[in-house]
């Protein structure tokens, strides 16, 4: 399925993170903690990430610029060294499931996934959908932090 870069545009909200280990997300200064704040494709179809993350006890924000590939919803950024992220899933509207490469350390293959919401709305549908999505990846992965609550300091 094709990805319209131009429909994600905006302002998000972290929901969701899995990942393939969890020494990626156990911590909130773990490597692949970050939380999404906004999307932004730039003119050459390329998308600005701007997230937050734990860093000294505080929150700050950053950026990574993901490089379009000729699949459309498949990105490169480097990140901690160079990972491939896609785009599993979105409606465009409500929710946005992706999933970027995330070997851990001595491992080969490892992955990080997020489900991404437009609002902090709770909607348990969509993290049915998150959960069946996440099993249908090459690698065994399993929701490690469930933001729906809203007790994440870092979120907006």
């Amino acid at each position: 399925e094709d990805l319209d870069i131009r429909q994600v545009a905006g302002m998000w909200h972290s929901m969701a993170m899995a990942a393939s280990d969890i020494s990626l997300l156990d911590s909130e200064t773990a490597p692949l903690r970050v939380y999404v704040q906004e999307l932004r494709p730039t003119p050459q179809d390329n998308l600005e990430i701007i997230l937050r993350k734990r860093e000294n006890h505080a929150c700050i924000e950053g950026n990574i610029m993901a490089q379009r590939t000729e699949d459309p919803a498949v990105f490169t950024v480097d990140y901690q060294g160079e990972k491939k992220i896609s785009v599993l899933d979105t409606d465009y509207t409500h929710y946005m499931f992706f999933c970027m490469e995330a070997p851990a350390p001595g491992t080969e293959n490892g992955m990080m996934c997020q489900y991404l919401a437009r609002t902090l709305k709770a909607d348990n549908e969509v993290m049915e959908k998150f959960d069946r999505a996440l099993q249908t990846l090459p690698v065994h992965i399993r929701i490690i932090l469930d933001l729906t609550q809203g007790k994440e300091q870092c979120r907006v």
